[in-house]
């Protein structure tokens, strides 16, 4: 990663995260960021008492629509739970609040790859357009991962309309309640080998990334590279990160 960590402070219980504490970020230079590498840190974007009180949602049957293991599926081990609506409050102002922050870099990039679609400023019009497509499910999610759980390189694509970056929150302490488990991401370049970054974050910061695709400028413009991401195994403890999805899905 290079210099493009930014801070916030949400306070506890997400009663911090106000307008004016999304538009303390210098949200240039985490475009910047986003740009160079297809992903950027925000600092202690939940507090620690944020963080715990949505992991510890996880026991909780309430506000999920479904769970998944991923064993089942040949996603890796561990597990994660889809939210229901209505989303509990942080995690329906993390997602009202960044998507608008991130949609000029959203029509940048589409504009850059020549792709013909543009988001608008507002995630509730986004979600319109989902849900007119048959995509009215919620796709933020909260992970739990184990001791030699991990997650295989994927995707987060759940129907036709798909926006371009997403936001995931690590919700537990690296080295006190938990060991290994780093997020991973790839790039696959045109005619060339896949290029990896590990990333250490640690409680309460969010990572903002590419969903799928992004461009990057060549001697002859741009071209699209292909992202997908994962988490490596852990050594021992308990993980949970939250997933902040901004597509609803089929």
């Amino acid at each position: 990663m290079g210099n493009g960590a930014q801070t916030a402070v949400a306070g506890s219980r997400g009663s911090a995260m106000s307008e004016q504490t999304f538009d303390a970020l210098d949200w240039a230079a985490l475009g910047q960021q986003i740009d160079q590498d297809g992903c950027a840190v925000i600092k202690s974007l939940l507090s620690a008492q944020a963080c715990d009180d949505v992991s510890a949602l996880y026991t909780q049957s309430a506000p999920f629509r479904s769970q998944v293991i991923m064993a089942r599926h040949g996603f890796g081990r561990g597990e994660y739970k889809y939210f229901n609506y209505p989303l509990p409050d942080t995690v329906a102002r993390l997602r009202s609040a960044l998507y608008p922050r991130l949609v000029p870099i959203a029509n940048r990039w589409y504009e850059c790859m020549d792709l013909p679609s543009r988001f608008p400023a507002t995630h509730e019009a986004f979600l319109q357009r989902c849900h007119a497509a048959g995509q009215e499910r919620p796709t933020p999610l909260l992970l739990q991962y184990g001791p030699q759980d991990y997650n295989c390189l994927h995707q987060d694509l759940y129907g036709e309309h798909v926006f371009p970056l997403q936001v995931a929150i690590l919700l537990s302490e690296p080295d006190e309640d938990f060991t290994g488990g780093e997020f991973v991401l790839t790039e696959q370049r045109p005619r060339m080998q896949s290029r990896p970054q590990v990333i250490r974050l640690k409680k309460g910061d969010g990572l903002i990334f590419a969903v799928s695709q992004r461009p990057v400028k060549g001697v002859r413009g741009y071209y699209r590279v292909t992202m997908r991401h994962g988490v490596s195994r852990l050594h021992s403890g308990k993980r949970h990160t939250l997933g902040i999805i901004f597509h609803d899905a089929l």
